[in-house]
Parts: structure tokens; sequence; C-alpha cells
């Protein structure tokens, strides 16, 4: 079984730019009396919360991600633009693991005619 997702990391000229990940789930997680399920580590988590945007909120200067977090879209749809041009957007049920946290950064947008919702967990620094 395998999971694949999204990242935004800022590279060596510290331009945001995106890749595509794909990882591989291992059977093992389990609470018994029910069967194992399939799982993989992506980093040990912080915290979680909820971040919310409405569709006035203003992202559009380039900026860079005040700490490593995944974002899971649970309500509406945003975009992101990194600093190459490279526009992505991600809808309800997307996953985005935001690694972008020094350089130009990137651009967000709630593209959404109402709220968006993602449900953020923080992640240690690297």
């Amino acid at each position: 079984m395998r999971v694949r997702y999204a990242t935004l990391f800022a590279n060596s000229d510290g331009a945001s730019c995106f890749d595509d990940k794909e990882c591989e789930l291992e059977v093992g997680f389990a609470a018994p009396p029910a069967e194992p399920l399939y799982a993989a580590k992506i980093s040990p988590a912080i915290d979680a919360f909820w971040m919310g945007a409405t569709p006035a909120w203003k992202g559009d200067m380039p900026h860079p991600a005040p700490r490593r977090m995944i974002f899971v879209t649970v309500q509406g749809e945003y975009q992101i633009t990194a600093t190459d041009g490279e526009t992505r957007k991600f809808p309800v049920g997307s996953v985005l693991l935001i690694e972008d946290t020094t350089g130009v950064g990137h651009m967000t947008k709630n593209i959404n005619a109402s709220d968006t919702i993602v449900l953020a967990v923080g992640l240690a620094a690297r």
C-alpha cells in the first residue's frame, strides 16, 4: 500500500519548489482486536491545529512558511504558487508537506467561494 502527497520546499537558491512524494505503508499499526492497519511515519509532530482562510484572505505576497507543517484540506480549496511560477491546487482531501521555511517563499490564495479550512500538523525543524 502506498500514499502520495506533494511537498513544497526551498532549493539551494532559496526558491520554493514543488515535488511529488510517495511512501510505502507497512502493516503493523494495531488496536486489537481489530486487524492491524498499514502505516508509515512522516516526522515527529509538535502540535495539531485548525487553520482557516476566508475568500478575501490575502496571501498573495511571497512568504516562506513560518515552520514545517503538513496541511490536510478538509473544506474548500486553495492554491499555492512557487517561486518558479508553478501553481498547484489543493482541494478537499489533498495533503501538502510544507518545508519552504527559508528563501523567497510562495504565494497562497483561497480559491473557494467560501472559507477554506485545513488541519495543520506542526513538525519539528530539520
